[in-house]
């Protein structure tokens, strides 16, 4: 039998199928290139027509490449690229999915993109295009996230937006954006933004719209609807009602309506000058019950009362942390008659009414009336208290904690424990910037944290907690900022436990970087007399076994090691821990979760893409929380050493995915596109 061998025509057709040529990457190169010549007056872009081989492994920006060498992923961000964008320069990239040109100075209109038919996210936002939203983007129908914000864009939100089926994120604010808010009502959008637009009429009251907060549609004044709580009354100057057609004689009509008109004077007349009257009576009825509480009370007037009543009239934080059904208020007696100066509370008199600042700044910009009397939007009710959105006349907003135990622990040790608290600074922190005591309240001030909550970025506003789980390089990010913020915690002195470690007690940055809140609380203010008050379970089983008894006091670095490593799971499932997660799985905790992010794959919902060595990197960051949450504590490692995992397998998934520290790879595309404006709302969660 003579031995096989192939013919040359049957060898190059081989060759072609599993070594297909590059012809269409240089097209690619090509297109770059032109790209290049256009905005990259500073070459910060070395890109060579002699490198074109190279394309997909060394020019820079270029994250991912199909196998047939075409470019999937641009990433050309913080490169100060300059001019207009030809308006086909980037059509023939048919290939890519995801195109970044982020926080340029890229000028003119957004260029013709129609033909990248594969794009599934789009990231544009601060630069300075002008013009209009393209409308051909909605015939992009792979389209999940749109980040078009912080440009100088004008005229009308597309409607054919509101068709794309896979929208997911769609942020527009901080633009010149006018007209009405089509209506957006995909059940996959879980990020939306168009404030400080001038957007106007009614926000249509879609299920998809209704889920997000009033920080997604602010500073557009001529905007109503339910969505946002305020009412489209009519205008007044919309033209009257037609009245029905009178049959009458001229004359006599003329004569009716004479004496109409007179009978509406007189009723007019007569009730302003009932008024009149009644506001006399009133004041001079006040005037005496105010002289005589003068003259019982030895001239001491309760000015912080009125000071609160004034706040709770108009909404205000005095209103909301002296009423609205929490127990209690600010109380107490005022000044003595005759003071000068600013107005004064009764707590200051006996020297524990002063907002206190911590760490040297701010005290500058706000005082404790100014506090009072800023509109209050209640953000959660947690373990510790109740939290509230604060935004002050001079439009400064601040996020103000109304602890639930008040008076404990004596004011002295409270006072110290403040300003232990107060002294803690790291990036992985929400500072605390000032505190308030007095014998009924106690207030804590904190930075306002726009972008909100890991358990908003997670479940969006479900309120079964149930989402999806984050892509892996998100995971990883996110544990690595906590894990830090941990470690500074339990290495500072003295050291501080958290001892409230979750999901919403964790915010996103301005640079959407995770921060711990909350921090140094339960373990330490909490007051003997709730040790009869049962945990709600989305609390209970956060914490270490050892922890779970209302009145347990023995809360230790292995007890937040814990927390940490439940916290790891919910990331990687999506599961809000409602029920023992760690008793339920046990053993099998791997499996559930492989089971779980595989779901979620084939369904379709998962709107990043994985990567190769993905299933490494999770595997590396379940086995993290494995150790976590060890039953017993002599188990668990210790901070650094689960630190030093997660960026050793972070620093490899890093080099693995060719990415940059601006690089979305850095983060999910999901996560970086969050808006840094937006009142993603701090879900505080009992």
């Amino acid at each position: 039998m003579a031995p096989f061998s192939f013919s040359p025509p049957l060898l190059l057709l081989l060759l072609l199928l599993f070594f297909p040529p590059r012809i269409i990457q240089s097209g690619d190169a090509d297109a770059l290139l032109a790209f290049k010549l256009a905005v990259d007056p500073s070459d910060s872009l070395p890109w060579r027509h002699s490198a074109v081989a190279d394309l997909c492994s060394a020019w820079k920006g270029v994250k991912e490449c199909s196998r047939d060498g075409r470019v999937t992923k641009l990433v050309l961000e913080f490169l100060n690229l300059t001019g207009v964008i030809p308006i086909d320069a980037l059509s023939p990239l048919g290939e890519l999915r995801v195109l970044s040109l982020k926080s340029n100075a890229l000028s003119g209109e957004i260029p013709d993109l129609s033909r990248l038919s594969n794009l599934k996210s789009l990231y544009l936002s601060y630069n300075r295009f002008t013009g209009h939203i393209p409308p051909p983007l909605a015939a992009l129908h792979r389209l999940k996230v749109i980040v078009l914000s912080d440009n100088l864009l004008s005229g009308l939100i597309p409607s054919s937006l509101a068709g794309l089926p896979r929208l997911y994120i769609l942020l527009l604010q901080d633009n010149h954006l006018a007209g009405k808010i089509p209506p957006f009502n995909q059940s996959s959008l879980r990020s939306f933004n168009v404030s400080n637009n001038a957007l106007s009429g009614e926000i249509p009251a879609t299920q998809s719209l209704s889920q997000f907060n009033l920080s997604s549609f602010s500073n557009n004044p001529s905007l109503c609807g339910a969505v946002i709580r305020i009412a489209c009354s009519q205008s007044p100057f919309s033209p009257p009602s037609e009245s029905p057609v009178i049959s009458a004689p001229l004359s006599q009509s003329k004569k009716k309506k004479s004496n109409k008109k007179k009978r509406l004077i007189g009723i007019i007349v007569g009730s302003v000058a009932g008024a009149l009257l009644l506001g006399v009576l009133l004041i001079l009825l006040l005037r005496r019950v105010l002289k005589r509480t003068i003259r019982n009370n030895g001239g001491a007037v309760d000015r912080s009362k009125s000071v609160a009543t004034a706040a709770e009239i108009g909404g205000g934080l005095g209103g909301a942390v002296g009423g609205g059904g929490d127990e209690g208020g600010p109380s107490g007696e005022g000044g003595k008659r005759g003071d000068t100066g600013k107005r004064g509370f009764a707590w200051e008199g006996e020297g524990l009414g002063k907002l206190v600042f911590c760490g040297g700044n701010g005290e500058e910009m706000y005082s404790l009336e100014d506090l009072l009397r800023a509109s209050a939007e209640t953000l959660g009710r947690g373990t510790a208290g109740s939290t509230y959105k604060a935004v002050m006349e001079t439009g400064f907003i601040v996020t103000v904690k109304r602890l639930k135990d008040s008076g404990f622990p004596g004011l002295d040790e409270f006072r110290m424990r403040m300003e232990e608290l107060g002294r803690l600074r790291h990036p992985n922190l929400v500072p605390l910037r000032a505190y308030f005591q007095a014998k009924e309240e106690r207030l804590l001030v904190y930075d306002y944290f726009p972008n909100g909550s890991l358990f908003s970025l997670i479940h969006g506003s479900r309120a079964s907690g149930s989402g999806k789980p984050l892509h892996w390089t998100s995971c990883l990010k996110i544990a690595e900022d906590v894990a830090t913020g941990l470690l500074y915690l339990h290495t500072s002195s003295p050291a501080t436990l958290h001892g409230n470690l979750k999901s919403s007690n964790v915010l996103l940055g301005p640079d959407f970087e995770s921060c711990l809140t909350d921090y140094g609380l339960v373990p330490y203010l909490r007051s003997p007399d709730s040790a009869d008050e049962p945990l709600p379970a989305a609390s209970l089983f956060y914490r270490a076994p050892e922890c779970r008894h209302p009145s347990a006091k023995n809360f230790t670095h292995m007890s937040d090691i814990y927390s940490f490593g439940v916290l790891l799971l919910e990331l990687l499932t999506g599961k809000t821990p409602f029920q023992d997660l760690v008793e339920q799985h046990g053993a099998d905790i791997p499996q559930w979760v492989r089971s779980v992010r595989e779901e979620e794959t084939e369904s379709g919902d998962d709107p990043a893409s994985g990567n190769e060595g993905s299933e490494e990197k999770l595997a590396a960051l379940v086995n993290v929380a494995m150790a976590c949450v060890s039953v017993s504590p002599e188990g668990r490692p210790g901070v650094k050493e689960v630190l030093k995992m997660i960026r050793e397998a972070r620093a490899e998934a890093l080099v693995s995915s060719n990415s940059s520290d601006h690089s979305p790879a850095r983060w999910s595309d999901t996560v970086q596109s969050l808006p840094r404006e937006n009142g993603s709302e701090h879900s505080e969660r009992d």
